[in-house]
């Protein structure tokens, strides 16, 4: 009976953590298949080991597969890396003969830490690209500049991945938060001049609407 109430805490806890948190948030359904056959996967080979004479080291050797074929597919993000773990911790967690007084709230308490870590009330109105310039920007002041310019928003942090002077290309990964300098735009500083104005920039074809 012990067993299979960790099973259910199991199955209703990647539900809600695949179904109820990542899925309405990142929309991607590749990822829930991932994370459910993981989590099932875990499941299994921990119950299995549970209650048979196998050594745990050939458990230690399972998990150490899992890893393997995560780290020679796709790239996933840091985010996408969390919900990956938090399932195969669940399934951990529901498979080992740990008292459920024990192995429920943690597993209530992963679900809870990745859904409230992963909410848009943390880091709200920061976004990150990479960002490919047609120029190469050799001063951080110029860079920070093209970049507020283009992207629209306050630049927070700046990570130059490639500088190419022979194609003349900047290969950037920013972070910023759109569209939180005074007026709604950016101020222009490039090329070392002074930075102009959102009033006083001049609209193309303002001059001959309004005459």
């Amino acid at each position: 009976m012990t067993d299979l109430v960790a099973l259910g805490a199991d199955a209703l806890m990647i539900v809600i953590l695949t179904f109820a948190v990542y899925l309405p948030r990142h929309h991607r359904r590749d990822m829930v298949v991932a994370y459910l056959s993981v989590n099932v996967g875990v499941l299994a080979v921990s119950t299995a080991l549970s209650v048979s004479s196998v050594a745990g080291g050939l458990g230690l050797g399972l998990f150490g597969v899992l890893s393997i074929i995560r780290l020679r597919s796709e790239e996933l993000s840091q985010i996408e890396t969390a919900y990956y773990f938090s399932a195969l911790a669940l399934g951990l967690l529901g498979g080992v003969d740990v008292p459920l007084g024990y192995s429920v709230p943690l597993m209530a308490l992963i679900v809870a830490v990745t859904c409230i870590s992963d909410s848009r009330w943390i880091g709200r109105g920061m976004q990150r690209q990479v960002v490919a310039l047609d120029r190469a920007y050799p001063d951080a002041a110029q860079l920070r500049a093209a970049l507020g310019e283009r992207l629209g928003g306050r630049i927070l942090s700046v990570s130059v991945q490639r500088l190419d002077f022979v194609n003349d290309t900047t290969l950037v990964e920013v972070r910023f938060r759109p569209g939180s300098r005074a007026g709604g735009a950016p101020d222009i500083a490039v090329d070392g001049r002074a930075p102009v104005p959102c009033a006083e920039r001049e609209v193309p074809g303002a001059r001959e609407a309004v005459a």
